[in-house]
């Protein structure tokens, strides 16, 4: 049995990080973390967990949290895991880090984008991106797991085998993303109640979006050089959900009377087979289907088509996800199966959720 402590437990990830977790035939959550509700009953905060959950919620306190578990999930705000992270703990527990404390290899990159000092640097190169798809044997014997950001999830996933296989020119891509609201977190902001949220749709971080650096920075490994993308995310009126639509340019191919043309269809679907036909996680849509946030609402699924489009030379690509799903909870637990040894899909095989 895996010894499980969530530290930042009542956040929305944290909260689906809970319910992922009661359901996993091998874990027992031993530590509620939350910092804002220290010894009120976690069944309190989330009435869903009445009855199932019992315990009450406990400070952060990492270091003996650390004696007494397996492994740690810290679903907490940027900065936080970076300031209390030490050997000594690492040394006793593997961590799963749903921030982006340890996402991003160049520390200057990450000071840049996020406006604060980095505490502790030198776990950063140990850390393994979890995107387990992509960095399986990696993951396998980390100590230290950087799990992915919800957008990042689907960018990437959405268009890595192209770039890996050099069908496009991955300076071109332009990423489009809309995220329902629960990717914004639990914490009271203007911007996210409900008459500013309902019956609109907006886009923000444009060309400041955090996440920016770290879809450049793992398509870039794909790619084998540096890439920049333009990224834009939209809030629009849902609770959970991404949906992200991409556009690249088309790199022409060989053909066989030594003339140059477009890809076919069959050719792109053979690459996106070659990299997914055999992830359990990522379904590959039928021809002219395009994914919706529905289809794969409180799953584990990423679903992923594409469009090519010949009279411009471009491919339109399309991925759908739950963000607090496959892009945060689901995939720690995902990378937590990994870890130890599990099988990878346990306590992550319940269908979406209709309507």
């Amino acid at each position: 049995m895996i010894k499980a402590g969530i530290i930042g437990a009542t956040g929305y990830a944290g909260g689906e990080l809970v319910r992922i977790l009661l359901g996993h035939k091998n874990v027992e959550i031993r530590w509620y973390g939350s910092k804002s509700y220290i010894d009120k009953k976690y069944a309190d905060v989330y009435r869903n967990m009445f009855q199932l959950v019992e315990d009450a919620c406990l400070d952060d306190n990492i270091a003996e949290l650390s004696r007494q578990v397996d492994v740690i999930f810290t679903a907490t705000p940027q900065g936080y895991l970076a300031s209390v992270l030490t050997e000594e703990i690492l040394s006793r527990v593997k961590v799963v880090d749903l921030s982006a404390d340890y996402r991003i290899k160049d520390v200057s990159v990450y000071e840049e984008w996020y406006q604060i000092s980095h505490r502790s640097p030198q776990f950063i190169q140990e850390a393994v991106y979890g995107l387990c798809e992509i960095n399986r044997d990696q993951v396998k014997s980390a100590r230290l797991v950087a799990n992915p950001g919800c957008y990042t999830t689907c960018s990437i996933l959405t268009a890595y085998p192209l770039v890996k296989e050099g069908l496009i020119d991955a300076d071109s891509l332009i990423i489009d993303a809309k995220s329902g609201t629960s990717g914004a977190g639990r914490g009271a902001k203007v911007p996210n109640l409900f008459c500013e949220v309902n019956e609109n749709i907006k886009a923000y971080g444009v060309a400041s979006h955090r996440h920016t650096p770290e879809i450049e920075e793992q398509l870039g490994y794909a790619a084998g050089k540096e890439i920049r993308v333009s990224f834009t995310p939209h809030l629009v009126p849902m609770n959970r959900g991404i949906l992200v639509t991409e556009y690249a340019v088309l790199k022409k191919m060989a053909q066989s009377d030594g003339s140059y043309a477009y890809p076919s269809y069959e050719q792109v679907r053979a690459v996106y087979d070659k990299y997914y036909a055999k992830e359990q996680f990522i379904r590959l849509l039928d021809r002219e289907v395009c994914p919706e946030t529905k289809w794969v609402e409180g799953s584990n699924f990423t679903d992923i088509n594409f469009k090519i489009d010949e009279r411009t030379g471009r491919i339109v690509l399309m991925g759908a996800l739950d963000n607090l799903v496959k892009g945060a909870a689901g995939q720690a637990v995902q990378n937590m199966n990994l870890l130890f040894g599990e099988c990878e899909s346990e306590g992550l095989t319940f269908v979406p959720m209709y309507p």
